[in-house]
């Protein structure tokens, strides 16, 4: 044990997917965003992600934010350069409003999701998404995500991968390859529940590309039902009402190990507790809380050994 450790410069927030499923809402669709807030705050998260419910205009956002003295953490955008006739002019005047939105609330990351093709939302299996089938392809795909991460970069905020189920990177060869053929300008969104539903190993895969991650999603994963998603050609959104994802500390992956890497590589950023599920089934204040308190845990032990292994799980 480092008789003197380095902080671990951190901050714990949440996506409000725990309360209201924004894809899907019958999950918890009913709950008022101020419930989010508020319960969120009690528990102790410093921050939130937005959702559809949140403010679009800047100060009304800081204003709803300020209330439960929570700050904004990013936001999802909902990409398409994908699409071989999408330009990146185009995405830049499509991204304007939310870029501001985020930008003049101090969120210096952006979520980018690339929904072009993407099958997270529509009644199709897993296996059925999209692919790029060529070199030509990707390459034209990353040169595009290069540029427009360029510009945000150019209004302090650092675009952010996410690779995702059902949509053209997904598995950890999806992911290589986009970080091999883009430039330092896109950052990487480590999704942990994302990474080990695509087929990989969280550690090893964000061992592989630390040096770009700019943002991270702390879901876990109950192997059993993503064994059964893949095995019974369910849906995605069939997958997270069965189950598939839940908070940090209730599923399968090795977040100590996750923390331990981010530590050791002086990442400096968010801690997102995004966990898909049905408040029904897991109430939402109680799956929170248990979420938040299995990182603070880990971070609190981590700052303790400086990061060399042996923290309790």
């Amino acid at each position: 044990m480092n008789s003197i450790s380095k902080p671990f410069q951190v901050k714990i927030g949440i996506n409000p997917i725990s309360w209201m499923n924004d894809d899907l809402p019958s999950l918890g669709g009913e709950t008022p965003l101020e419930t989010a807030l508020s319960e969120g705050a009690e528990i102790g998260y410093r921050g939130f992600e937005l959702g559809n419910k949140f403010p679009k205009e800047p100060a009304a956002l800081r204003a709803v934010l300020g209330k439960y003295n929570l700050e904004c953490i990013s936001g999802w955008y909902s990409g398409r350069l994908a699409h071989a006739e999408r330009t990146v002019a185009q995405e830049i005047e499509a991204v304007g409003p939310h870029l501001r939105l985020l930008a003049e609330n101090g969120a210096t990351v952006m979520v980018y999701g690339e929904v072009a093709d993407a099958i997270q939302g529509e009644a199709q299996p897993l296996y059925k998404r999209p692919r790029f089938t060529s070199a030509a392809q990707w390459q034209a795909y990353a040169d595009k995500m290069t540029a427009f991460a360029g510009y945000t970069l150019q209004h302090g905020v650092r675009l952010s991968y996410h690779h995702h189920m059902g949509a053209y990177v997904e598995s950890p060869a999806d992911v290589d390859q986009l970080m091999a053929l883009t430039g330092p300008e896109l950052g990487l969104l480590f999704d942990s529940g994302h990474m080990t539903f695509g087929g990989g190993d969280a550690v090893a895969v964000l061992k592989k590309h630390i040096g770009r991650v700019s943002h991270v999603h702390c879901k876990d994963v109950r192997p059993a039902v993503t064994k059964m998603a893949r095995n019974a050609n369910w849906t995605f959104l069939q997958s997270v009402m069965n189950g598939a994802f839940s908070v940090p500390g209730d599923g399968c992956i090795d977040f100590a190990g996750v923390l331990q890497l981010l530590y050791q590589h002086d990442y400096r950023g968010w801690l997102v507790v995004e966990a898909e599920q049905d408040p029904a089934v897991a109430p939402s204040y109680q799956y929170a809380r248990m979420g938040f308190e299995h990182l603070q845990k880990l971070v609190r032990e981590i700052e303790l050994n400086g990061g060399q292994g042996g923290v309790a799980a």
